[in-house]
């Protein structure tokens, strides 16, 4: 499937299927069925994933327009945490299950210990705020000496999520594990890939932000045009069109950073994991400071009215927001990045910028 079909794929089934009364059920405590269908049918949830699992066999640069487009649209779907499941999963040759997928990371969020001896092993702990729990029949558990366990969350009496909701007003659960079944266990995901669910994360997060930053770009010039006060659009105010033209350099950079990251995340059909973890933490860097900026002079654009409930604008937002914190904020990155570059010396820190990978460093 080619890069032109993929994104012509989505701007059909998301800008024709997803509209106020969707976001408002899913925000009220449904799962948006009908569209999780269409996703489905359409093979979104499985783009990363090997054929020989049952994928489409896409890199993540060619999926780039699915994860641009949830954030675009505001897709009210565990959408991207399902695609690194599935790309995780295939990886390490565990058959894709029915069903979103969750995603945690040990250590992060969590406190997990795996109990029991081989082909009998169970899950016992806790993990915080993780997305779409409540809805997804199973999690993908990345482990932190580099295995990965597939864990059933629907078995009675084994897992408990606690509501969580976020500040998008998505499913952002607390699980306690009290012997959770695992339907599968792998020694390694990605071999030389640290933390892939964190990473692969970040750089999905980056990408969704994008998406809604260009939305909200498009959505403030549009009202800045229309909006006529004292006799004039107030889009002819020079303060309006400075905070403007700062918030269009900020998604185009943004844009870049998380097209790259895209470009240099492993998956099945792209097992180099070097540039990995660079490219996703200069992209959730990037993005969040972007998505800083950008949110704040969309809404005093806008005015009172990007304020009310009835408006459009909160709903993006309020994701920004939200995924700007989840695996990772901008700072977390930001230090990790910055604890390489210290440890690289200076004679490395270079060649690591043109080669995006730090030789034995932290990224």
């Amino acid at each position: 499937m080619s890069d032109s079909m993929i994104e012509h794929s989505v701007a059909r089934v998301f800008a024709d299927n997803v509209d106020k009364s969707v976001l408002h059920a899913v925000e009220g405590g449904a799962f948006a069925d009908r569209l999780w269908n269409l996703v489905t049918d359409s093979g979104f949830h499985v783009a990363v994933a090997s054929e020989a699992s049952g994928g489409i066999g896409q890199t993540w640069g060619a999926a780039y327009p699915i994860l641009r487009g949830l954030g675009y649209w505001q897709v009210p779907l565990p959408l991207a945490e399902t695609m690194i499941g599935a790309c995780l999963l295939s990886a390490a040759g565990i058959e894709l299950p029915e069903g979103p997928i969750a995603l945690i990371e040990q250590g992060h969020d969590s406190q997990l210990t795996l109990q029991g001896s081989a082909g009998a092993r169970t899950l016992h702990g806790t993990a915080k705020r993780v997305a779409w729990a409540r809805h997804s029949p199973t999690a993908v558990v990345s482990l932190a000496g580099g295995g990965l366990a597939l864990v059933d969350l629907r078995e009675p009496g084994t897992s408990k999520a606690t509501a969580r909701p976020n500040h998008a007003r998505i499913p952002s659960d607390d699980l306690q594990f009290e012997g959770a079944r695992l339907l599968a266990h792998a020694e390694a995901s990605m071999t030389g890939l640290e933390l892939p669910v964190w990473t692969l994360g970040a750089m999905a997060r980056s990408a969704m932000m994008v998406g809604a930053l260009e939305w909200l770009l498009e959505q403030s010039v549009q009202y800045a045009n229309d909006r006529v006060q004292f006799g004039r659009p107030i889009g002819k105010n020079q303060a309006i069109q400075q905070q403007l033209a700062l918030m269009a350099g900020d998604v185009a950079a943004a844009r870049v950073a998380a097209t790259v990251a895209a470009n240099d995340a492993a998956s099945p059909a792209q097992a180099d994991v070097r540039r990995t973890a660079f490219s996703a933490a200069v992209a959730k860097s990037r993005v969040g400071e972007a998505a800083t900026r950008g949110t704040s002079i969309a809404h005093q654009v806008h005015g009172a009215i990007g304020f009310t409930h009835e408006h459009l604008l909160h709903f993006a937002t309020r994701r920004v927001w939200t995924w700007r914190e989840e695996f990772g904020a901008d700072s977390w990155w930001a230090e990790r990045l910055g604890r390489a570059a210290i440890s690289a010396r200076s004679e490395a820190f270079w060649p690591a910028l043109t080669d995006r990978h730090y030789q034995g460093g932290l990224i």
